[in-house]
């Protein structure tokens, strides 16, 4: 797995394309979904992108504290259909988690988890830190993870 981690203003064109395709294909098709993804946030995001064979696999977004709320922000976590089942998302939070850490220093990370998957995120130490709400049709918790350092 090859991993990119970009600024918005350093993304290529095929690089923003398949991102967009990518997060349209699962969160707007696959997920019955009709919301705006281009929400004018990615100009401020660091963006995540692992490749296989040129081939955008995996995907998310992040923000520095901040930005979005005192804590960094993961967001649009997604793998694409063909390579699910394969253990791709952990090491996809892995990475983004680090990343942050690597640039931001020790730091809160907050995210926005779609409540079926509060198991897995709880696995990579992320907590419940609110009532559920929903966001789009789909039900959601607020979770926060914070570094061993901060």
């Amino acid at each position: 797995m090859e991993w990119r981690w970009r600024d918005f203003s350093s993304l290529n064109g095929g690089e923003l394309y398949s991102i967009l395709r990518l997060r349209q294909e699962v969160f707007v098709v696959e997920q019955d979904c009709a919301y705006l993804d281009t929400d004018g946030l990615d100009e401020q995001a660091w963006h995540l992108m692992g490749m296989r064979n040129s081939e955008l696999v995996a995907y998310l977004r992040a923000f520095g504290p901040g930005v979005l709320r005192a804590d960094a922000v993961i967001g649009r976590v997604v793998t694409h259909s063909s390579a699910r089942g394969q253990g791709l998302g952990r090491p996809l939070m892995r990475e983004g988690m680090h990343r942050l850490c690597e640039r931001y220093g020790p730091c809160g990370i907050h995210i926005s988890a779609q409540a079926h998957l509060r198991p897995y995120y709880g696995s990579l130490g992320f907590e419940v830190i609110g009532p559920g709400y929903d966001e789009d049709g789909i039900p959601h918790l607020p979770m926060r993870w914070i570094s061993p350092t901060e």
